[in-house]
């Protein structure tokens, strides 16, 4: 599990940007916390920066938007998914994602 922030530092309808690798975008939004990949399936934009409406992002560079809850593209131009993580908050209001084994020693690699 990756420590993102505290719950209170992530307003309702943002995002903040984790440099794993590959990067992973945290949501609030609806009450509820969501991760998925960072990277459009598309083309290489950070979806952090693009449009969210509901539980859907829209990618900046070409609109395609993708569901928070599933990762599926929901229109074109993208046409794969994008990766999606589990998302916690522990007792003390800590946001944590958890990550894939490759992206935890990524991480682990560039802290030493």
């Amino acid at each position: 599990m990756i420590p993102v922030c505290h719950l209170d530092d992530l307003p309702e309808g943002e995002s903040v940007r984790l440099s794993t690798e590959p990067p992973i975008a945290v949501f609030r939004t609806g009450g509820a916390l969501y991760a998925i990949d960072d990277t459009c399936s598309h083309q290489d934009a950070s979806l952090s920066e693009g449009w969210l409406e509901g539980c859907f992002v829209e990618c900046p560079l070409h609109a395609a938007a993708f569901d928070l809850r599933t990762g599926q593209p929901s229109c074109l131009p993208a046409r794969r998914p994008v990766r999606t993580h589990r998302v916690s908050v522990d007792d003390s209001g800590f946001v944590h994602v958890q990550v894939p084994a490759d992206a935890e020693a990524a991480r682990e690699g560039s802290v030493a």
